[in-house]
């Protein structure tokens, strides 16, 4: 059977078909070119018209009308003006021109040093997640990193600064010590000069490095804007709380997320215990938090060590008294025990009876004790009962009656406190260059942060209670009185201290010829034994 010739127009057709086709695409190219510039207007008219629709629906009802007269003064003022008409089209298309413009293509993928860089990670993390026998394995020697690193940015030098990593669902993601074993690879990996935090998402099977940048250290002493119970330890990163606090930085005034501890009848973890390395920070935030706690209470500090830390605090209003002897700290903190069981039985009565609190226990009452593990063995190398016994009182019945106790010891001394002494203090702070076993030991859980390369001084990890472990940079509050500090901060120390009371003078005052006043008071910062006398006059649990 002979093959019937196919149809004039599809044997001859072909070539002409084809440059119609090229002519109409090239006639919609020459017109896109020659209307682009009306399209990219009309695509801004259409931007600017949706973003006015939106700001008018924002706008409250009651400010609709001043609005509108606003825009129609404005209206009115334009169309009296020479050329006015004139002047608001161009202003309105080159708005539009501006809005509707094109955004420029951003880069498709990284580059090539970043390519080996990811190339570089996957590698590494192939011992740790490929799965024997694994059909289709996401990690294995030469395999895609694309599938596994889903989401990642880069610095200037080239270092990642943010990397969203996709493991097999078989890894043991709830254990501690893998975990871990994958943070110290991504941080060596990924370069020991920066912070990491790592976020682990086991439902989703993703683990996400962000870099932290450095907590700032030019915050210092001053007034923060707090509610009474309310007291600042430091500050951390903007995500990690949801309140930010006015501050003076330097000479600026901006906005710093805090880490704030609540005190008082209504707070979970009303004690606090900080521990530090030598140099740490740890006297630090202890006049930071006499500084805080003078503005609506009343102050007693222990100091074990005798260097004079505190020595700007001694004859202020609303200092009690400053301790370091052994037998003077004994006494002030017998006082203390006595006081607290006088308020709990003064608060107990006038609530059976109906009454309010009186204002003699309705003031917060603070306990400083620096360093009382070395009071402790000072002490009983002395034969003296060891002053932390104490402390059962206002541990345990500090929160009903305003009495907030907080500790500042070294690692070292941890065991001098014994454990019914640290289960009362579930408010933590850890200062100063240590291990992630360190400070899991202290504060009950590991941070989610690598340690910081450089540990200024005040720089640690806090967590109250059961919360989570917070990066903490506390405020530089030095001692007024050592001039190799900072001037603007030793000035802003001392002008947050209280006034001197009339009736003492500070340690070692001398008077115009220079000899040393004789009234001046020894190292409780008072003339005469002022606790002590309390205690013999009957003021434990009196009525």
């Amino acid at each position: 059977m002979a093959r019937r010739p196919l149809p004039r127009i599809l044997s001859s057709g072909s070539a002409s078909i084809t440059r119609s086709r090229e002519f109409a695409r090239t006639a919609a190219d020459n017109a896109t070119d020659i209307l682009h510039p009306l399209i990219t207007i009309t695509r801004g008219l259409r931007l600017l018209a949706a973003a006015g629709r939106q700001r008018w629906a924002a706008t409250p009802k009651d400010k609709r009308g001043p609005v509108l007269f606003t825009v129609a003064v404005c209206l009115f003022a334009l169309a009296l003006m020479p050329f006015g008409g004139l002047i608001a089209l161009v202003t309105v298309m080159g708005a539009a021109a501006w809005k509707g413009r094109e955004p420029s293509a951003a880069g498709t993928g990284p580059a090539e040093a970043e390519t080996t860089r990811l190339r570089s990670l996957y590698e590494a993390l192939v011992p740790y997640f490929a799965v024997p026998d694994d059909p289709a394995p996401l990690y294995a020697h030469g395999g895609d990193w694309e599938k596994a690193f889903s989401d990642y940015a880069f610095d200037g030098d080239g270092r990642p600064t943010r990397l969203r990593v996709t493991y097999p669902a078989c890894f043991t993601d709830g254990e501690a010590a893998a975990r871990a074993r994958i943070e110290r690879l991504l941080h060596a990996k990924s370069g020991r000069s920066r912070e990491y935090r790592f976020t682990w998402n086991e439902e989703d099977n993703q683990l996400l490095m962000n870099v932290l940048g450095a907590l700032p250290t030019s915050i210092g002493a001053q007034r923060f804007v707090t509610a009474p119970g309310e007291t600042v330890l430091g500050f951390t990163d903007g995500e990690a709380v949801q309140r930010t606090v006015p501050v003076h930085d330097g000479d600026i005034t901006r906005d710093a997320p805090p880490v704030v501890w609540r005190t008082g009848t209504r707070s979970t973890e009303p004690h606090l215990l900080v521990v530090g390395q030598p140099g740490s920070g740890t006297t630090t935030l202890m006049r930071s938090l006499a500084l805080q706690a003078l503005q609506h209470g009343d102050i007693l500090v222990v100091e074990a060590t005798a260097t004079g830390e505190y020595a700007c605090l001694p004859g202020r209003d609303g200092v009690l008294a400053v301790e370091c002897d052994p037998a003077a700290a004994l006494a002030t903190l017998e006082w203390a025990a006595h006081e607290t069981e006088r308020r709990l039985l003064v608060a107990s009565r006038a609530r059976q009876a109906g009454h309010p609190l009186p204002d003699d226990i309705g003031r917060p009452l603070w306990i400083l004790l620096d360093r009382p593990g070395l009071l402790g063995r000072l002490a009983a190398a002395s034969g003296r009962p060891d002053p932390l016994e104490l402390l059962q009182a206002p541990l345990r019945h500090g929160r009903a009656t305003g009495v907030t106790v907080v500790l500042a010891d070294q690692f070292d001394s941890l065991d001098a406190l014994g454990e019914n002494v640290r289960a009362q203090l579930r408010a933590r702070v850890v200062l100063g260059d240590c291990s992630r076993e360190e400070v899991a030991s202290v504060l009950g859980a590991e941070p989610d942060t690598t340690p910081a390369p450089e540990i200024p001084p005040g720089r640690g990890y806090a967590r109250l209670g059961t919360g989570p472990v917070l990066r903490l940079q506390v405020p530089a509050t030095p001692d007024p009185y050592d001039e190799t500090s900072g001037e603007a901060l030793r000035r802003a120390v001392l002008g947050l201290l209280p006034e001197r009371r009339d009736a003492v003078t500070p340690t070692g005052a001398r008077d115009a010829a220079g000899t040393e006043r004789p009234d001046a008071p020894g190292p409780a910062g008072v003339p005469e034994p002022l606790l002590p006398r309390a205690i013999s006059e009957g003021l434990a649990v009196t009525d």
